[in-house]
């Protein structure tokens, strides 16, 4: 029988036909390869009667042959394949073989039969057996899922508490891994006394082309001692020494394993030789024992692994409570795990989410952008958000462009987005999310709501995201498209794993020939092991008992702290895109418009219907008793104006942040400043209400005859009169925001809305008494209402208007004095601030948590 040869750096291995040869990372494996991305059971080979043939085994990053992954082929004589990446993996050359080398084909996947454990009360499928449709059946008595090996632990190198080490082409044994330990893109040659500045622009030494850094982003120099430090030169989104920001500005000393990051690029100095890796997207990505527990111990995923190779797409699915938003918080570090890592290419996640975020791409199931805008706006301020500042804007024009082409959106970048039909408008969430070229893209239920045409194609948008270099993982409910997919992860109830493979292998794996079988077993069988079924399985074995073995970072990090992200855009600046953007918002809403023009109309115009005597003067007293006759009038018209500027404000206000909550959870991931954010809607909601206010006050006071002089502006009485209602509506608005900070759905905003406005007319001092009232008195206090009223009746003399009854003390907040005017207008001045402080308190909680633990 032929011998076949295996060629690798100089290490040979012959192989006779007797048996089956394993490869992979296990050091009880017969042809043993120490790199990361090789799986802990790689591959096979053996003879199968006519020729030799690899067989991969579901490899987290799969085998190559001439470029093209295989699952089986046979090989001969002068092939070459590849293990763990098509180009720069380890290479095994194989000779000595008499088969013709083959044409490198993918050959189909073989369906396996039934694993062992199958299911409850299922037993394994034989050949014969495979054409007909298993019944689901109740867990049979003594039923025992089956008992596996524990994998073996590779031997820790250099003690039982280091990590375990890793060869690193140039680097040597115990270099942390970068990009899974793939060569370095380039090399440069670092001499004494040199300083490379690394940046956008074309003067720098290291010339980087990627929107995300700095024209002049950091440099590397030599300390007088032989070190080398590197010094950010003030760049938009930071430099990263092993993960984490250095100050901006500031210098870092580097030790012989520090990895330096900026933007898409990571460095790594070896000696005097400065290794620069560059992420194009063809990394690997991992979670390994994933747990989340919530108040009450209860958990809600449990022990959460698998791995997924490069450029591949990845299904979620699982029934309703199978923990699969958890899940994918988990995953991006919006709500990191209790126990457990995330691996991005090696790296972990959470502890290096400051620098990892910029890489990686969320696109909820609600779409990221204003659909009052068109295409192109939407993506031009998102652009301008995410970019650093010194991008023009002809550089950001021309990646908006190049994003539309690839995602054929460019016939309809004028097109509004409200516009576009289902599946287009997630294309454009999608298109969004690419503007920074992010390596790993994860999508939350992208096909809910379109029909299975749509469906299909945004499946396929996906599936050609991955072919182009990025890994993109999908929580989805439709199972129609599941074949385009390269691995498939099935949750069961309760947050655990039920099965993860290629999805052509599920339905067998089950038992079942639909999906909706499968559910209902799910649902039927809530209490069964779903996990230690999948964990006794051959799959589990084939797909995933290698991920505990991937060693993990060899970089010590520090313990995750609070994380404040770099901001790509300074303060000011965003404040003003954020403007901008809100303003042309409002601005496309004719509706909007009109109703902010008709609302306060009305309102204002209501007042005009009360008409007694038209005068809002004190009466004169009465001739006989001597006692002034209160001018009901006065007190009713001023009721009926501070209800309507309450109601207006609240109203412009109460659904701007609910509707806005997933755009903002977004931008605020990629380096949006929390406080221009919650400035940008109170200057703008902020200028229309106080126009608002001013047009309730002109239609009520204009036709009334009112004091001529005013306290403070003198004969300017009218405008001294609505100056309180333009801050009652100012500070109403503040407490609608509170109201969009709190509520989970805009459809618990309106009720709260009517409560608020009918609270501000009960407290306002015009129905009755408040001033004695103990208790009730002190809680109006934190009424707008009534420091507006106060205000104004502080102009107009309430206390001569509206005399206490048998003569009680008068209110002091309507003293005609200018302390009782200044004292009003500044309680509601600091009802406003106050609100402000809440609703940032507020807008907090809807960030990633890692950002704020």
């Amino acid at each position: 029988m032929p011998e076949l040869v295996l060629e690798l750096n100089g290490r040979t291995w012959t192989l006779d036909a007797s048996r089956p040869y394993s490869l992979g990372r296990d050091p009880q494996g017969d042809v043993v390869l120490d790199d990361a991305r090789v799986s802990w059971r790689h591959a096979t080979i053996s003879w199968n009667g006519r020729g030799w043939v690899i067989e991969d085994h579901g490899s987290t990053n799969g085998t190559f042959v001439r470029g093209q992954r295989i699952h089986q082929l046979e090989i001969g004589s002068g092939s070459s394949v590849h293990l763990g990446n098509a180009t720069d993996g380890p290479r095994l050359d194989i000779s000595g073989a008499a088969t013709a080398v083959a044409t490198p084909q993918a050959q189909p996947r073989q369906q396996p039969y039934a694993a062992q454990g199958a299911g409850p009360g299922w037993a394994a499928a034989t050949p014969q057996q495979e054409a007909q449709t298993p019944q689901p059946q109740a867990p049979q008595a003594g039923w025992q899922q089956p008992q596996q090996a524990a994998p073996h632990v590779p031997q820790q190198q250099g003690g039982p508490d280091e990590p375990y080490a890793q060869k690193v082409p140039g680097g040597g044994a115990g270099a942390p891994p970068v990009y899974g330990d793939r060569s370095p893109t380039t090399f440069h040659q670092f001499s004494l006394g040199r300083v490379m500045r690394i940046g956008r622009a074309l003067d720098n030494e290291l010339v980087v082309s990627d929107l995300q850094v700095s024209r002049h982003h950091a440099e590397f120099h030599a300390t007088p001692d032989g070190r080398f430090e590197i010094r950010d030169l003030g760049s938009h989104n930071g430099t990263y020494v092993n993960g984490q920001p250095i100050a901006k500005g500031g210098t870092q000393l580097l030790g012989p394993n520090d990895i330096v990051g900026v933007g898409h690029s990571t460095f790594r100095l070896v000696g005097d030789r400065l290794e620069e890796f560059v992420d194009t997207g063809e990394i690997s990505f991992s979670a390994r024992h994933l747990t989340v527990t919530v108040d009450g111990g209860k958990q809600i995923l449990k022990d959460v692994s698998f791995g997924v190779p490069e450029k591949s797409l990845i299904a979620v699915i699982g029934p309703s409570g199978s923990g699969k938003s958890t899940l994918l918080k988990a995953l991006t570090g919006y709500r990191p795990a209790n126990q457990g890592d995330v691996l991005y290419d090696n790296r972990n996640l959470y502890k290096q989410f400051a620098e990892l975020r910029q890489r990686i791409g969320l696109v909820p199931q609600d779409d990221i952008l204003h659909k009052e805008l068109t295409v192109k706006k939407a993506l031009k301020y998102a652009a301008k958000l995410r970019f650093p500042a010194d991008t023009t804007g002809a550089e950001r024009e021309a990646r908006i462009d190049e994003v539309l082409r690839e995602l054929k959106l460019d016939v309809h970048k004028e097109k509004k987005v409200t516009s576009l039909s289902g599946g287009q408008r997630k294309r454009v969430s999608v298109a969004l999310e690419l503007l920074t070229k992010p390596s790993l893209i994860f999508l939350d239920e992208p096909t809910s709501g379109l029909d299975p045409g749509m469906d299909r194609d945004v499946m396929q948008l996906l599936r050609g995201l991955a072919d182009d270099g990025r890994t993109v993982l999908v929580v989805t409910h439709s199972v129609a498209e599941l074949a385009l997919c390269d691995k498939l992860l099935v949750m069961a109830p309760g947050g655990a794993v039920a099965y993860f493979g290629p999805p052509e292998e599920a339905l067998n794996f089950f038992g079942y020939d639909t999906w909706a079988d499968v559910f209902s077993a799910f649902e039927n069988y809530r209490d069964y092991d779903w996990a230690g079924r999948w964990k006794g399985s051959q799959h589990y074995q084939m797909y995933a008992a290698d991920i505990d073995a991937v060693a993990p970072q060899s970089v010590q990090m520090p313990p995750m702290q609070a994380m404040k992200p770099p901001k790509p855009q300074g303060w000011m600046s965003q404040f003003t895109t954020l403007v901008r953007r809100y303003t042309s918002v409002i601005a496309s809403d004719k509706g909007f418009l009109a109703l902010m023009v008709i609302l306060p109309a009305v309102l204002g115009a209501v007042s005009l219907l009360i008409d007694s005597g038209n005068s809002l003067l004190p009466n004169p007293a009465n001739p006989k008793t001597g006692r002034i006759i209160p001018n009901g009038t006065a007190t009713t018209v001023l009721l009926i104006l501070a209800v309507g500027a309450c109601f207006a404000g609240a109203a412009n206000s109460v659904r701007e942040l609910i509707k806005e909550r997933v755009i903002y959870e977004r931008e605020r991931a990629t380096g949006l400043s929390r406080s221009a954010y919650l400035m940008s809607k109170v200057f703008v909601l902020g200028v229309i209400t106080v126009l608002q206010g001013l047009l309730v006050g002109v239609i009520g006071f204009a036709s009334r005859e009112i004091p001529k002089e005013g306290l403070v502006l003198g004969s300017s009485t009218m405008v001294e009169l609505s100056i309180p209602i333009m801050a009652l509506g100012f500070a109403s608005m503040m407490f609608g925001l509170v109201i969009s900070s709190l509520v989970k759905t805009a459809e618990k905003t309106m009720p709260l809305l009517v409560m608020f406005a009918i609270i501000q007319v009960v407290f306002t001092g015009c129905l009755f008494t408040l001033n004695g009232a103990v208790g009730v008195n002190e809680f109006s206090y934190l009424m707008p209402s009534r420091w507006a009223v106060g205000a104004a009746g502080a102009t107009l003399d309430f206390n001569k208007i509206s005399p206490p009854k048998d003569g009680g003390d008068t209110d002091p907040l309507w003293e005609h004095t200018v302390g009782a005017w200044g004292l009003d207008m500044a309680a509601l001045l600091v009802l406003g601030v106050i609100c402000g402080f809440f609703v940032a308190r507020f807008l907090r909680r809807h960030e990633p948590e890692v950002m704020r633990k």
